[in-house]
């Protein structure tokens, strides 16, 4: 006889099976949505996952967060003709595309895009101001998110009942995508919208590192006491700041509001995978070894060295005119994504990191060797190193001469704190 303990697991497993087989299996139809992917096929991201977030959207009017980096790899058949009585075949070919596009081949009710940083397609430098404008594609309208419209306003989201959620983190805190969707979360729960965010997998991995955030040097780079790198999805950090209520505490009460929140999972997804991400999430992160680097060297951009701005190894490589002489230089230009890079042309002598191994941890190393041989300590560090970092301490740790050793030290308590909080809004 079968204990019902077994039994239970049996059918436990079965409605496992059951569901795991559903999200897999891509719905037959002459355009079949399919969600194997070309740059890591066991893993299906939160937009892949259809059968999971399209029951939620249809007869309902829809705006969406999203840009290049919201792609939906789909299954298309075409008929093929053979030599045989039989007729004809079908061909497949796994096809990406925008989830813009997805969602209105699906008869879903689209009524305007939000886009964050960079804009829609991805190609405006950083800080850069992005207008408003319209797609030339689809015809619908396009609301910046980034300079002095950070947040939706009322008469933005007028009309909409679910706000969709689908931008590409890479995990680290000043990557401005985190930013955007606090005030995305902030309006829905303020406006009464539902808010459903596509997750996507942290290409950084599990890697939590780094000074926490001040409250003090809070700033769009920055607005959560969380170290520079989170080790989360971009659907587990809305849980957190769901979950920790630090969307506007202006409130009567004192306390952070809400937001009706969905996250839609990856699928398949552990977070020691390695991710390598299908398009470039901004102009100036081309590969996987700037998205590696980007938490390590982004720290220059509060210093007077560049990190390849003007070059095409952006975030691979560190250099300065004020640094010594050595085997390796460039000298940046104007290029995509950087039509005023620092030191433009001018010679500057740095390190080539394109070929190292992958970093498992936030580096110092680098800063702390470019201040140390720098011929203008004076210069080095400008105002929005504190604002980068989260703190004065770095700053003053590196000036003083402490060791990295030390200086990690000192982030211990902190990242033991936060790690401990992180723990709650994990799903994988």
């Amino acid at each position: 006889m079968i204990s019902n303990s077994v039994f239970k697991n049996t059918v436990l497993f079965l409605v496992l099976l059951m569901v795991s087989c559903r999200s897999l299996t891509p719905n037959p139809s002459p355009k079949e949505r399919g969600a194997e992917t070309a740059y890591n096929k066991d893993i299906i991201t939160g937009a892949d996952n259809y059968i999971a977030y399209l029951p939620y959207l249809k007869d309902k009017k829809i705006g969406i967060v999203t840009n290049q980096t919201g792609i939906i790899t789909i299954k298309e058949f075409t008929e093929v003709k053979n030599n045989t009585n039989a007729g004809s075949d079908e061909a497949v070919k796994f096809v990406k595309t925008s989830i813009v596009d997805y969602l209105l081949s699906e008869k879903i009710k689209l009524q305007k895009i939000f886009a964050p940083e960079h804009g829609f397609r991805g190609t405006a430098d950083a800080g850069e101001h992005v207008v408003d404008g319209k797609d030339t594609k689809t015809g619908l309208p396009i609301i910046s998110l980034y300079g002095d419209n950070k947040k939706p306003k009322p008469e933005q989201l007028a009309g909409l009942d679910i706000l969709v959620f689908d931008l590409q983190d890479v995990g680290a805190r000043f990557y401005t995508y985190i930013s955007s969707l606090h005030y995305v979360m902030e309006a829905c729960a303020e406006n009464n919208i539902q808010l459903i965010v596509l997750d996507r997998p942290n290409p950084n991995g599990g890697i939590v590192d780094g000074s926490i955030l001040e409250k003090e040097y809070t700033s769009f780079v920055g607005m959560h006491p969380i170290p520079l790198l989170h080790g989360m999805t971009i659907g587990e950090y809305a849980k957190m700041i769901n979950g920790e209520k630090w969307l506007n505490t202006s409130t009567s009460s004192g306390q952070g509001i809400q937001c009706n929140l969905t996250v839609i999972p990856c699928l398949n997804y552990k977070r020691e995978m390695n991710y390598s991400l299908p398009v470039k999430p901004s102009p100036n992160l081309p590969n996987d070894q700037a998205i590696n680097l980007y938490a390590s060297l982004c720290l220059f951009e509060g210093t007077n060295v560049s990190v390849g701005r003007g070059t095409e190894k952006q975030f691979q490589i560190y250099g300065s005119p004020f640094l010594p002489k050595s085997d390796f230089s460039f000298t940046p230009v104007p290029n995509f994504g950087a039509k005023e890079p620092m030191h433009k042309g001018e010679l500057c002598y740095g390190e080539d990191l394109s070929k190292i191994e992958k970093v498992k941890q936030l580096e110092l190393k680098w800063l702390i060797k470019a201040y140390n041989t720098t011929t203008d300590k004076n210069k080095f560090f400008n105002s929005f190193f504190t604002k980068l970092s989260g703190t004065k301490k770095l700053q003053q740790q590196i000036e003083a001469g402490t060791s990295e050793a030390a200086i990690r030290k000192s982030w211990e308590k902190g990242l033991n704190e936060f790690k401990v909080m992180r723990k709650k809004y994990l799903i994988y």
